[in-house]
């Protein structure tokens, strides 16, 4: 089997003006990644540097902060906003797996995401898409999440052009289902006090977990700690190549293409040097798709030789069942399929 590869793709030539030769290179290095590992290094992406010096600032910023100030900022049920504090979350759950070791996620986050207000008359509503918590002891915060949250957003908006290409399905075929996309920024730190993690135990940063929604665009520091899955079972170091992001498909990709692309599992496990973690930040946006959208295996992924591996499904159910899993703590048993590739890796 091949060498693991997690490929470097310039898509300049679809952020701005490009030849169709270009373009289609671009096209076909994406839907060969997609096939092959489901993660990708983008350059080309055009957001500013500034844009993501302010970000790194405003979340060193926030989390900076003392763990009960920051606490104000959690909310209740499963809104996808504000404040996750250490060990409130497993996202091993999300697949039905439990946690290596029978603890809790120790990553802290916070997030934001685009609001039922954003989307007048669509089907929008604060039960899928709830309104913003911002901090008010954090004075850059707000407006350098916006800004990078904009440039992220147009990042996943382009990559979906290039992916209706590489699917062969009609160019705005990704508008239908993602004109009022549930959106997220989730902006997780690992950097946290001596004395709160158990030294000499295993340590999981972030439990192994697919991603839920159509595709993630990942910030995050140049620090050892993310690991993907290879074909073979392995697990993989990933970081970010200098000036890149790391992108990702999640399960509704795979579902469209009826896992012919791949939704990828992955998992961050953190350095531990001289009893203390390494900081490592990292900001994942995902574009995860309207919430009414219904999602099932497109016709040309579908044959008598390859039946549809999954039965349709809302984007609003699919969420669902994971936040339940990740945040209640409730496996998530119609994640069937991605737990069995968890049992056949193996937890090493």
């Amino acid at each position: 089997m091949a060498r693991f590869h997690v490929p470097t793709i310039d898509i300049s030539a679809w952020v701005g003006p490009g030849s169709l030769d270009a373009r289609s290179a671009v096209v076909a290095a994406i839907d060969h990644a997609c096939r092959t590992v489901g993660f990708m290094q983008i350059v080309g992406h055009g957001i500013p540097n500034v844009v993501l010096d302010d970000l790194q600032r405003g979340l060193d910023e926030f989390f900076a902060l003392p763990l009960e100030a920051k606490k104000k900022y959690v909310r209740p049920g499963g809104e996808n906003r504000g404040y996750s504090p250490p060990k409130s979350e497993s996202l091993s759950y999300s697949l039905g797996v439990d946690p290596v070791t029978r603890m809790n996620d120790f990553f802290e986050a916070f997030n934001v995401g685009t609001s039922w207000r954003e989307y007048p008359g669509t089907t929008a509503t604060v039960e899928d898409y709830a309104e913003n918590t911002w901090p008010d002891d954090a004075d850059g915060f707000e407006a350098a999440v916006t800004a990078y949250y904009g440039e992220a957003r147009r990042v996943a908006q382009t990559l979906t052009r290039i992916f209706a290409a590489a699917l062969r399905v009609p160019e705005d075929f990704f508008g239908d289902v993602t004109d009022h996309s549930i959106d997220v920024l989730r902006m997780n730190n690992y950097a946290l006090p001596p004395g709160s993690i158990e030294l000499g135990a295993e340590l999981t940063g972030m439990g192994e977990h697919t991603d839920f929604g159509l595709v993630t665009v990942l910030w995050a520091d140049r620090v050892a700690g993310l690991q993907v899955l290879g074909l073979d079972g392995s697990w993989n170091d990933v970081s970010p190549a200098e000036g890149a992001l790391l992108v990702n498909l999640g399960d509704v990709a795979a579902r469209l293409t009826n896992d012919k692309w791949l939704s990828t599992l992955h998992r961050v496990k953190p350095p531990v040097i001289d009893g203390t973690i390494e900081r490592r930040r990292s900001a994942a946006f995902f574009h995860d798709g309207n919430a009414d959208a219904v999602i099932a295996p497109l016709p040309g992924f579908v044959s008598e030789e390859a039946p549809a591996l999954y039965e349709p499904v809302t984007v609003r159910e699919h969420i669902a069942a994971k936040l339940a899993g990740s945040r209640a703590g409730r496996k998530n048993v119609s994640a069937v399929r991605e737990a069995a590739r968890v049992a056949a890796a193996g937890r090493g």
